[in-house]
C-alpha cells in the first residue's frame, strides 16, 4: 500500500452542479472551508455556458472572492476551447477537460462525438499549454455508459493513446455511472498501463451502487495515488440517469486514515466542512461519516 495519496476535493464543482443553483457567496464559503481542511487540491469552478449548467454561470464572481490558501492547488473544468479561455482569463494555471469513453453519452454532454471532442480538446492542450496551463484529461463513463452499458477498457486505453500523443499532462478514469466494481478498475488500469504506463493517472469514482470505496482500496493495491472525492458525498451527473453520489470525501479519509494513509487532510474540519454543506443546501448529504457521530469515529494508526 502507499504511505500516502492526494485528493482532490471536486465538491465544489461537480457536487453542486447537481443541485438547485446556490448563490454565489455560499459556494465561496465553502471552498473557504475546504481550503482549511488541508486538503492540497480543490476543482473549484466550471466554465461552461450558463445554458447547459446554470449552476456554475457565476464562476468568475466565485473564483475572484475566493480567500485563496497557500499551498492548495486549485482548478477548473472546461468542456471546451472557449471555456478554457475563460480559465486562462481568470488565472487558472490548471483545467481539465472531459470527454466520454461513449459516444452517446458524449453527445448528450457536448452534443459532439467522441471522436470531435478529442479533435477540440488537441487544440485545447495547445492553448494551455502555450499560456503556461496544464491539461488533465477526464475520461468520463470509464467503467460504463447509462446509453450503452459496458464500455471496453481497450477503447479507453485507445482515447489514452490519443490524448498523450496529443500532449495531456495526466489523465483521469470517471465511473460516471457508478457502474465500477474492483475487477473493472483492474481491468481498465491494466490496459492502460500495458501502453501508457509513465502518465500520471488519477481515479474518480462515484457510489451509486455502493461500489466506491472498494474500487479505490483496489485502486490504491494497484499503486494508484491520487483519487477525486466530494465533501457530503456530494454530485454525480446530470447526463447520466440515476447515477447521484460521488465517492465522500470523509469516508475516504476515514478509511484511509485508519489504514494508516496518509491525506494531509485534517478529518474533524473536513467533517465541519460538510455539516457546513449540508447547512447551505438545507438537506442532508448521503456521507456514512455524518450519520455515524464522533464516538465512532476511528483512531487512525501511526505513520
Amino acid at each position: 500500500m502507499p504511505t500516502a495519496v492526494s485528493i482532490r476535493e471536486v465538491g465544489p464543482r461537480d457536487g453542486l452542479q447537481n443541485e438547485e443553483p446556490v448563490p454565489a457567496g455560499a459556494k465561496v464559503r465553502l471552498i473557504d472551508a475546504l481550503s482549511r481542511t488541508g486538503v492540497r487540491r480543490i476543482e473549484a469552478v466550471s466554465f461552461v455556458h450558463p445554458k447547459a449548467i446554470p449552476q456554475m454561470a457565476d464562476a468568475d464572481e466565485v473564483w475572484q472572492r475566493v480567500a485563496r490558501v497557500d499551498g492548495v492547488r486549485y482548478s477548473a473544468l472546461v468542456p471546451n476551447t472557449r471555456g478554457a479561455q475563460r480559465a486562462l482569463a481568470a488565472g487558472f494555471t490548471e483545467v481539465e477537460v472531459v470527454v466520454s469513453a461513449s459516444d452517446t453519452h458524449n453527445r448528450r454532454n457536448v452534443n459532439r462525438s467522441t471522436d470531435e471532442s478529442l479533435d477540440d480538446i488537441a487544440e485545447l492542450i495547445d492553448l494551455l499549454h502555450g499560456a503556461g496551463a496544464t491539461a488533465e484529461v477526464i475520461v468520463a463513463t470509464s467503467f460504463g455508459c447509462p446509453y450503452e452499458g459496458d464500455i471496453d477498457p481497450l477503447r479507453v486505453a485507445g482515447i489514452v493513446d490519443r490524448v498523450v500523443r496529443d500532449g495531456a499532462d495526466r489523465v483521469a478514469f470517471g465511473d460516471t455511472t457508478g457502474m465500477g466494481t474492483p475487477r473493472r478498475v483492474r481491468e481498465l488500469l491494466t490496459a492502460v498501463r500495458d501502453r501508457n504506463a509513465h502518465v500520471p493517472v488519477l481515479l474518480h469514482f462515484h457510489n451509486t451502487r455502493g461500489t466506491a470505496l472498494a474500487n479505490l482500496l483496489t485502486a490504491l493495491e494497484l499503486g494508484i495515488t491520487e483519487f477525486d472525492a466530494s465533501v457530503g458525498g456530494l454530485g454525480g451527473c446530470p447526463y447520466a440517469p440515476g447515477a447521484s453520489g460521488n465517492l465522500a470525501t470523509e469516508e475516504a479519509v476515514h478509511m484511509l486514515h485508519d489504514m494508516g494513509i496518509d491525506t494531509g487532510i485534517d478529518l474533524d474540519a473536513l467533517i465541519d466542512a460538510a455539516e457546513l454543506a449540508e447547512h447551505l443546501l438545507n438537506k442532508k448529504l448521503p456521507s456514512g461519516v455524518l450519520r455515524a457521530g464522533p464516538r465512532t469515529r476511528l483512531t487512525p494508526l501511526p505513520t
